[in-house]
């Protein structure tokens, strides 16, 4: 609210590319569970090849029931577990495969070059697809989008972590404390650093062990996830130890990401909140979970409209190769996955700097690797947007930069 401009330009901006990307991203989610399904039924081949189409909009139909009555709660336990005995499995599979370690550390250390093999280049699905973005597309969805972390931060109030008790409060908080007072606040920092740091910890391994899998058992066979066939090829990585991993696989990879979708609904209305106490300080939220199920229903009706409007694709015409859901979350991808998180990077230390006493702020190795991280996700965002559609991307960004500066200014002189 507080960056040079019109006041609070770049909470609408958020808001406006969210409106638009948040039902790409639940839509993705679900059209990859319906991938699963309709593989794991047979029934990929149903309406004209949309099968996948067909259950993931009956898995999102069933998420938002969820999410609207607050059932989730209680499936949470049961999908941790199942997810933690399929990362197991995958782990003990890799062990049998006895890959080599050495190239396995030196790829997650040693930056690589960039270039598709020779047999991936024959298929249709990356022929035309520059490698640069296929790249950036993993970083955005294996990293989070910046949407994930602009939600923290009101997570971290829910659970009165620290002084994230609203900026307010905390000011009013802050000047009446001591210097010793303050540097035992440092302590809280400890709590979302072990949060995010087991929850990557865990992210990274999964990746690791996948990609290893992927490199000992599909690339032999010149295999690759893609299409409709996101989430069954894995199944591999298991089943040469132990065939009956196989469903222990399916189960780890469902829950997985029915649990993603239903955290990517989450945090639509987590982030509208926000920005709902940002223009609204003096005022409360709306009062019986209205904006919550606004933005729900948004999000949801929005990827219930892409997944059906595919479905229909395949129905009416004959084309073998739609639209896949990759294709559909790439440029969405790019700003949530990508640039988003850039930004947020970027204005950490100047946010850090700007509202926290000394003792509070992070140190400089923080502020250099914030720095550092920010410059290349703007990087990366903006190659992948050049790669992905030229000038047309840069467009629509500056033209949605545009808009939300034209929105505030309104927003402002009403409210003065």
């Amino acid at each position: 609210m507080e960056l040079p401009g019109p006041r609070g330009w770049l909470p609408i901006v958020f808001l406006l590319l969210g409106i638009v990307c948040f039902p790409i991203w639940v839509s993705f989610h679900a059209g990859t569970i319906g991938t699963l399904l309709a593989a794991l039924t047979g029934t990929q081949a149903l309406a004209h090849g949309g099968g996948h189409f067909v259950w993931g909009a009956a898995v999102l139909a069933a998420v938002l029931g969820l999410a609207l009555t607050g059932g989730y709660s209680r499936l949470e336990r049961v999908q941790i577990g199942i997810v933690v005995i399929m990362l197991i499995a995958v782990l003990v599979s890799l062990f049998l495969l006895k890959p080599d370690w050495w190239a396995l550390l030196k790829g997650v250390l040693v930056p690589q070059s960039l270039a598709y093999p020779d047999w991936i280049q024959r298929n249709a699905q990356f022929s035309a697809r520059p490698v640069w973005v296929e790249a950036i597309t993993y970083v955005g969805v294996i990293g989070g989008s910046g949407y994930d972390y602009l939600a923290y931060s009101s997570y971290l109030r829910d659970k009165q972590w620290g002084l994230a008790g609203g900026p307010v409060a905390a000011r009013a908080m802050l000047d009446g404390f001591s210097e010793d007072r303050l540097r035992n606040l440092r302590l809280w920092v400890r709590a979302p650093l072990i949060d995010c740091t087991l929850s990557f910890l865990v992210v990274l391994v999964f990746s690791a062990v996948f990609v290893a899998c992927g490199t000992i058992i599909l690339e032999p066979q010149h295999l690759v996830p893609s299409g409709t066939a996101l989430l069954t090829l894995q199944a591999e990585f298991v089943t040469g130890s132990f065939s009956w991993l196989r469903w222990v696989y399916f189960s780890g990879a469902f829950v997985a990401m029915w649990g993603t979708l239903y955290g990517t609904i989450e945090v639509a209305p987590t982030v509208v909140r926000e920005i709902w106490i940002l223009w609204n300080s003096k005022r409360p939220s709306p009062g019986g979970g209205k904006l919550r199920t606004v933005a729900i229903a948004w999000v949801g009706g929005g990827a219930m409209f892409v997944l059906l409007s595919s479905l229909v694709y395949c129905m009416l015409t004959e084309d073998k190769d739609p639209p896949g859901l990759i294709a559909l979350l790439t440029p969405a991808n790019l700003f949530t996955g990508v640039l988003a998180c850039g930004i947020i990077c970027l204005l950490n230390p100047w946010a850090d700097y700007r509202f926290f006493p000394g003792p509070l702020r992070m140190n400089r190795a923080l502020v250099a690797m914030n720095l550092v991280a920010g410059i290349v996700f703007l990087v990366l965002g903006l190659k992948g947007y050049w790669d992905n559609s030229g000038w047309i991307s840069f467009l629509i960004l500056f033209g949605t930069v545009g808009l939300g500066w034209v929105v505030t200014v309104i927003l402002n002189a009403r409210s003065s």
